[in-house]
């Protein structure tokens, strides 16, 4: 079993590269496409997951991985669980602004009441920001691509003065009491 390290690879000149770890293959290929139709200056390299650890025959020609992504679909415990055991085979730094959940099916009427709190307290504990889409439409996964290049160029360090831990900070909501009531 390989643990994912942020920094045991040097970048590559003006190239970026996202994985996406999730249970649904078809939204995976699905994001994957609108990440890489979709115009940018630099060079991009998706890379697709099911879940980690990574096999480790390929660890020496894998590149370094500047932003990682966990698609969790809000209808599949399942979904929520590969995450959750995910978690354990990544470098504590990658968690210092270069991962993030993306949230899929919050829109559904048969959501388990149970995901989408234990989706917001994995992401507390692992300090990673939760992003919330539907990719049924095009415009919602270009959408949500665009999204992910701008935080990957940061992630990659493209951006002159900008940071993946500022960046993180900027999307993290202050965090609800347990006593306090939901706005109006």
């Amino acid at each position: 079993m390989s643990v994912l390290k942020t920094f045991n690879k040097l970048p590559e000149l003006n190239t970026a590269n996202i994985m996406l770890v999730g249970s649904d293959v078809s939204d995976l290929e699905k994001l994957s496409r609108s990440i890489m139709d979709e115009n940018h200056s630099f060079n991009v390299n998706v890379r697709l997951a099911q879940s980690l650890p990574l096999p480790v025959e390929n660890e020496d020609s894998r590149p370094r991985i500047d932003l990682l992504v966990f698609m969790v679909n809000l209808r599949s415990s399942y979904s929520l669980s590969l995450a959750e055991s995910s978690l354990k085979f990544i470098d504590p730094h990658y968690f210092l602004g270069k991962v993030y959940f993306l949230s899929t099916g919050a829109r559904s009427s048969h959501l388990s009441s149970d995901l989408l709190p234990s989706l917001r307290k994995l992401s507390a504990s692992s300090h990673s920001p939760v992003l919330f889409a539907d990719l049924e439409s095009d415009s919602d996964r270009l959408s949500v691509a665009r999204r992910f290049l701008t935080l990957l160029r940061i992630a990659a360090g493209l951006v002159p003065g900008a940071s993946a831990l500022f960046q993180n900070t900027l999307l993290k909501g202050a965090p609800a009491s347990a006593n306090e009531d939901p706005p109006n």
